[in-house]
């Protein structure tokens, strides 16, 4: 009795909807690193919260029509950490912006990092899937954004009109920006940490096998 072969898994459509929308996420990234290059906040705003509602999206039509792919897994993120890390280094260039070139390094070198062991590790066949410090991570990465751009319209507000608003306002907005400058620079540290850690265990469990 001869073994029925297992007929492997059809992939999707390569321009399915999931991926247009992945697609359509980075010309928002470049269109985003124009506006903070020109200090249009409340546009930069508008830009990347309809990148951030795309990224949900697309994930959330991959799972329910079954549309992933392995294109989708691996261009999904790295679209991601394209937006994410070219807004703060846009934003690097702006004193008001509370981002410092180290604060950029220790952002695009987890990335770079992790990404790297993450190629590595799945081609030996271990699971390295997301770990929930990282989405805490990616939360904060955004929401980071969110509040540096409030608070330089803020400033840019402060500066066209002083009367404008109480003083407590751009306060306000200028301490949650650093708070959230600062939980954003930590949740990417440790969960760089976490998933280093993640790694030198698969790789020593790799050799004792």
């Amino acid at each position: 009795m001869t073994a029925t072969a297992t007929a492997p898994k059809k992939q999707p459509p390569i321009l399915n909807i999931a991926n247009q929308l992945t697609a359509a996420r980075l010309v928002l990234g470049i269109i985003l690193f124009v506006l903070i290059e020109y200090e249009l906040w409340i546009a930069s705003i508008v830009i990347f919260a309809l990148a951030a509602f795309s990224d949900w999206l697309d994930g959330y039509l991959a799972r329910v029509q079954n549309l992933t792919s392995t294109l989708g897994r691996n261009l999904d993120p790295l679209v991601d950490k394209v937006v994410i890390c070219g807004a703060y280094i846009f934003l690097m260039h702006n004193p008001k912006a509370f981002i410092t070139p180290w604060m950029v390094v220790v952002l695009v070198s987890r990335e770079l990092i992790i990404t790297s062991l993450r190629s590595f590790l799945e081609n030996q066949g271990a699971e390295f899937g997301a770990e929930w410090l990282g989405k805490i991570k990616m939360v904060l990465q955004c929401a980071a954004l969110f509040a540096i751009f409030l608070a330089l319209e803020g400033s840019a507000v402060k500066t066209a009109e002083p009367e404008a608003y109480p003083d407590w306002v751009f306060t306000s907005l200028d301490w949650l920006r650093e708070i959230m400058v600062w939980g954003m620079l930590t949740s990417t540290a440790l969960s760089g940490l976490q998933y280093l850690w993640k790694a030198f265990a698969l790789l020593k469990k790799n050799e004792e096998t």
